[in-house]
């Protein structure tokens, strides 16, 4: 599972996290209960991850953590990123290792460039050779990552063998800032629908 925004969880010793608003972080709970074991790297002495993500050195760091994850469990890995981590996802699918994985999920997507100067365009999407899920929320007023481009991602696609669009709906807004995490871009209100919408999508890639 990969965050967004600047990609610092804020693990602490204990395990407790500073910052744990972030969609795929907040539902870590709703995933384990599926079924699922959750990985959720966090940034390096709260480095800001922002511009590095589509780099071939932060593939290479999304392939490390497939590895590990490999090494914890003998079932198959997924990659999941939302907002500016669906552009991690994305440069982690498309590495020259990722036929290990069953699959990638990219949430939110960042496809407009904006602050970051990085979208999901720049991190190789043509190299994906894996199934690809690509969820966008109708009510997202994100402006870098509209939820109309959702088709433009799926098409940039065009290796993977498998590309899948789900539309969502819904969710409130608990702050001012439209790409924040507690707002419909972060799927706020409507947790267990989405996570329930790509595990179903995750199960079926493992049926085939």
């Amino acid at each position: 599972m990969l965050p967004g925004g600047a990609g610092d969880v804020g693990i602490r010793r204990d395990g407790d996290l500073r910052h744990d608003d972030n969609f795929v972080v907040r539902t870590r709970g709703l995933w384990t209960h599926l079924g699922f074991a959750v990985l959720i790297p966090d940034a390096i002495d709260g480095d800001n991850l922002r511009g590095m993500r589509s780099t071939p050195a932060y593939a290479a760091l999304v392939g490390d953590l497939v590895k590990f994850a490999h090494q914890q469990s003998a079932r198959p890995v997924f990659l999941l990123g939302t907002s500016q981590g669906s552009i991690a996802a994305m440069n982690g699918a498309a590495h020259p290792g990722a036929t290990q994985l069953a699959g990638v999920v990219l949430t939110e997507s960042v496809s407009v460039l904006g602050g970051s100067h990085e979208t999901v365009f720049q991190a190789d999407p043509q190299e994906v050779r894996i199934p690809a899920l690509v969820v966008a929320n109708h009510d997202d007023q994100c402006p870098v990552a509209p939820p109309g481009n959702a088709p433009r991602i799926a098409a940039a696609l065009s290796a993977s063998p498998s590309v899948k669009v789900i539309e969502v709906s819904g969710g409130i807004s608990r702050s001012s800032n439209a790409c924040g995490s507690l707002t419909p871009h972060g799927y706020y209100g409507i947790e267990t629908q989405v996570v329930d919408a790509i595990a179903g999508w995750m199960d079926q890639q493992l049926s085939r």
